[in-house]
């Protein structure tokens, strides 16, 4: 069962949902929290989107993982594989090589269409570095 608790989001089983109180912090899967109309996924959602064969995905290589997750977009000389929508606005996942989940984009062109190898073709989104870029922006 999914719990909305102040603009966080929960997926709770039925014996947690028994143990809660109604000023529960944190329960469960954390899914992703709103701000205004717009949602924001957490990496425990993106993880499980990832286990269902029909999620779009790209499959990078590990030069272009290591240039998503300190924040950069994705090229088309860095796409491995592709696996569901191609289309120029989708959001997709990008993963590893070893099927792990770095985060999510958008398609900025038909894949398709993109001739150039050089052209950035999933625009950064979210990625798992995110989180330690905004711990160092505190400390500074």
């Amino acid at each position: 069962m999914i719990v909305e608790k102040e603009n966080r989001y929960f997926l709770l089983n039925e014996k947690l949902m028994k143990l809660i109180s109604k000023d529960f912090f944190y329960a469960g899967i954390y899914l992703g929290k709103t701000r205004g109309k717009i949602f924001f996924p957490s990496f425990n959602l993106l993880a499980l989107i990832a286990e269902k064969k029909e999620a779009n995905r790209v499959v990078v290589d590990g030069k272009t993982e290591w240039l998503f997750i300190v924040g950069r977009d994705v090229f088309k000389r860095g796409i491995m594989q592709v696996t569901g929508s191609r289309k120029k606005d989708a959001y997709t996942l990008v993963m590893n090589e070893y099927g792990e989940c770095l985060g999510f984009g958008r398609i900025t062109r038909n894949l398709d269409d993109a001739e150039s190898k050089r052209e950035v073709i999933v625009k950064n989104v979210s990625d798992i570095g995110d989180f330690l870029r905004r711990e160092r922006r505190l400390e500074d």
